[in-house]
């Protein structure tokens, strides 16, 4: 089958493609809230009805949680299974969005038009431009290249507590050649990436208690234990003066950087000024020593995501607080093992409590970092297919982030998976404003269509 008369229908196509995304936006698919959880079926709902609009066998299953939304369809050649996920972050704080999240608009900025809303980025816009690809190649050829499964998730968002029961339940259905992510990023503005290694994560929660109730800080303050106080050491604690993380046998697994790897991602030019600086920073805050593209891609981490004890409100309350509370996340690499990251963790924790204080901890999930092996002739041919579509020799990049799906495919499904997006830096996902590029939308889903073509010949 030809790729040019599909790629000439995805340049017509876009004024409808881009509405039907918009329309996919304006369903506030919240999957951490309850009170979302309608929504969320409807926007299965909607992928249901899409997809089999342009002849997929699509249906809704339901889990535990919110449904998963798998479809096949018939073609020649090799059997591909693409991944994405229809749930979206909560929009907080609102009142730092210009406009309604949920009311998604087509925005002219300085560096282009962009469709601005909550999931534009990650993941509906990005899980979009593959659906876009396979409906081009039907309206031109009455069939697709290859055999392809879309398997659309609705818990992305929340720790996809459905997701790895799900796959086994259905493993023999979901297994194909290969697997296809979309929801990674370009590295910079105009270079095509193949994700070939991701971190891990691991989430804690801790809740200090030391008093049972909060007390006059005038009363009892210098002669009660405060909780606050012992959280702020246990935080100050995490690193050592050299940015180094401190919790015990952390670092068992963390593999050194390769002299190829490092002199491949010196040849990307990384400007780190430029980086903090869209952010309103201006100076590498991690480990000494490291280059800051190691300390985003390749070098765990132990970051505070928030914290909170006593009085926050207006005005000013002298209590002394009964509880102090924070979440920590740490970003895992190489082999390292978060489960014995988290008892370690604990018992620091643990270790460092006065007489009169108490620990509880809560958990958000532990997944292993993934390496992908670029030695599969699909890389090379996807590699291919993105640098003829953006005219510069894609690359092939680490990823800060944890996208644990990547792994499930390898351990529970056998497969490895591509990891190919077009995201931005600045797109602010997970932020208020996210958005997601028009040329990404469409340049995204003329590479999925080169792709397909590439990985069938």
């Amino acid at each position: 089958m030809t790729l040019h008369p599909v790629l000439a229908q995805i340049d017509a196509n876009l004024p409808a493609a881009t509405d039907r995304l918009l329309d996919l936006l304006r369903i506030p698919s919240i999957s951490t809230d309850p009170a979302y959880k309608g929504d969320c079926d409807r926007a299965a709902d909607w992928l249901v009805a899409d997809l089999q609009s342009i002849g997929f066998d699509a249906t809704k299953r339901a889990t535990t949680g919110h449904p998963m939304v798998v479809a096949h369809s018939k073609g020649t050649g090799p059997h591909i299974l693409f991944y994405g996920h229809y749930d979206v972050q909560p929009v907080d704080p609102l009142d730092l969005w210009d406009n309604d999240p949920f009311d998604p608009q087509i925005e002219d900025t300085a560096k282009g038009r962009v469709i601005r809303g909550r999931g534009s980025s990650d993941d509906k816009g990005q899980l979009m431009t593959f659906v876009e690809a396979c409906r081009a190649w039907t309206q031109i050829h009455g069939t697709l290249p290859a055999n392809i499964t879309l398997f659309f998730e609705g818990e992305e968002e929340s720790g996809s507590p459905s997701l790895t029961p799900f796959m086994r339940d259905n493993a023999k259905e979901l297994t194909a050649d290969i697997a296809l992510i979309c929801d990674t990023g370009m590295y910079g503005d105009a270079t095509p990436a193949i994700i070939t290694q991701l971190r891990g994560l691991l989430g804690e929660e801790i809740t200090i208690t030391g008093p049972s109730l909060d007390l006059h800080s005038g009363m009892y303050g210098g002669l009660a234990m405060n909780p606050a106080r012992v959280l702020a050491k246990v935080i100050a604690s995490l690193h050592d003066e050299n940015g180094r993380i401190t919790v015990p046998g952390f670092y068992d697994g963390v593999p050194d950087l390769t002299n190829a790897l490092a002199a491949a991602w010196d040849d990307l030019k990384f400007d780190e000024k430029e980086f903090l600086g869209s952010v309103g920073l201006s100076e590498p805050a991690g480990e000494k020593g490291r280059r800051p593209l190691e300390m985003i891609w390749s070098q765990p981490t132990c970051e505070v995501n928030g914290m909170s004890s006593g009085y926050t409100g207006d005005g000013f309350k002298t209590v002394l607080p009964s509880k102090a509370f924070a979440k920590i996340s740490f970003r895992l690499v190489g082999t390292q093992d978060p489960l014995k990251i988290r008892e370690s963790f604990r018992a620091m924790v643990r270790s460092m409590l006065p007489v009169d204080c108490t620990v509880t901890f809560g958990n958000h999930g532990a997944s292993a970092a993934g390496q992908m092996s670029t030695a599969d002739p699909a890389f090379a041919k996807a590699r291919k297919a993105l640098s003829d579509e953006f005219d510069t020799t894609a690359a092939y990049v680490g990823c800060g982030g944890s996208i644990p799906i990547a792994g499930h495919f390898k351990t529970i499904l056998g497969m490895d998976a591509m990891l190919i997006g077009f995201g931005k830096d600045d797109d602010a996902i997970h932020s208020p404003n996210e958005k997601y590029d028009l040329s990404s939308f469409h340049k995204g889903t003329r590479s999925w269509a080169r792709i397909l073509h590439e990985l069938t010949l």
